[in-house]
């Protein structure tokens, strides 16, 4: 990472996926402000401007500051060094929230945003065990776990703990705990403020101002749908996903899934728009995602872009003709489509005599990461 500048960048992603180790390996000799520390935290809450000595100290052209989310003042004295000595930053983060509702310094676009996401099937690598990561989530530390439930409770007690008290929302906790887990009921489902908030009693500016909070904290992502010359009446509330499907079984109390099960499908379409995140964000393609539904129900689960390449996710050991049946109608309205994909638990990848590709989920990974997709 250091064989060529790397210019000052800001790396977000959520709790856990690997940050801090990711910069430490890569930068391990540069001075490095970790503000998880209290003291730390502390003098540059009350004096941002030490990190102007800091560096006339070490004489540093490159620093790394760690959970800059906690002190956003700091980017004032991160855009002075850029400016006027030329020294560049790691800006690693855990939630853009407290950064942008206080209007800090973003650096005027002299920063890079770079992503790191929860483990890809690709990073474990050949012998990805499936099920495994379907149920464990996509977290090192807690794939990795023999016990997975114990770390996922202290996962999310600690995001409510720290996230949620920081907002401001002690008291309302209880109410936040139970959106979270009717969130995760619904995770991949179209968004419902209204239903959610008859559930827990709040109002559903309330809830809508949750989800805000999940998707800059980086605990879950919109999916708009696709609504471009639209021929048929198409929905237009967006879908919500977490972004790890280990926090999303715990929090539905989902319990152990196998292939087969309902659920198993719902994680499988988790674990499927995962990977096109990471894909996305590691091989810096700019993709913009969608999904497409008719009001009848009739649904693609991911459209990437206007229409390059339309994939559903089946969790299923063969692929029937009524699966096909989303695809076949959106190239009824968007016969300009250039690829439908079904990904699949399949063994037998084919093409159909319209042109769909039903491929088994590591040809999908395969076709991927090898840019063959979009």
């Amino acid at each position: 990472m250091r064989d060529t500048d790397p210019g000052t960048f800001f790396l977000w992603g959520p709790r856990q996926t690997g940050k801090s180790t990711l910069l430490a390996e890569h930068f391990p000799d540069v001075p490095w402000v970790d503000l998880l520390r209290p003291e730390s935290y502390r003098r540059y809450l009350q004096t941002p401007e030490m990190l102007i000595d800091e560096q006339r100290r070490h004489g540093a052209d490159f620093m790394v500051i760690d959970e800059i989310q906690k002190v956003p003042s700091l980017l004032d004295a991160v855009h002075w060094l850029i400016e006027n000595w030329g020294v560049h930053f790691a800006l690693c983060g855990s939630s853009a929230r407290k950064v942008r509702r206080g209007h800090a310094n973003l650096l005027g676009g002299r920063a890079e945003r770079r992503e790191l996401h929860g483990l890809s099937a690709m990073e474990i690598g050949p012998d990805v065990d499936l099920v495994r990561l379907l149920n464990h989530g996509y977290l090192p530390r807690i794939y990795a776990a023999a016990r997975p439930l114990p770390l996922l409770d202290g996962y999310v007690s600690q995001y409510l703990k720290e996230e949620v008290a920081a907002e401001g929302l002690s008291r309302r906790l209880p109410a936040y705990a139970d959106f979270l887990a009717l969130a995760a009921l619904s995770d991949g489902e179209v968004v419902s403020y209204t239903a959610i908030a008859r559930d827990t009693g709040v109002a559903s500016q309330t809830v809508r101002s949750y989800f805000e909070i999940l998707e800059d904290t980086l605990l879950g992502r919109f999916l708009p749908a696709y609504r471009r010359r639209p021929k048929r009446r198409t929905v237009a509330a967006p879908k919500f996903y977490f972004v790890d499907v280990g926090v999303v079984n715990f929090l539905a109390k989902r319990g152990a899934l196998m292939p087969g099960g309902e659920l198993f499908g719902k994680a499988f379409e988790n674990w499927v728009f995962h990977e096109l995140c990471c894909y996305n964000s590691y091989r810096t393609r700019y993709a913009d995602f969608f999904y497409w539904r008719l009001s009848s129900g009739v649904e693609v689960d991911f459209v990437v872009n206007h229409i390059d390449c339309a994939i559903e996710a089946k969790a299923a050991h063969r692929i029937r003709g009524d699966h096909t049946h989303g695809l076949r109608e959106l190239a009824i309205d968007h016969p300009e489509t250039k690829r439908r994909v079904i990904v699949s638990l399949d063994p037998h990848d084919r093409t159909t005599d319209d042109g769909i590709e039903v491929v088994h989920y590591t040809t999908f990974l395969e076709r991927l990461w090898e840019g063959a997709l979009f």
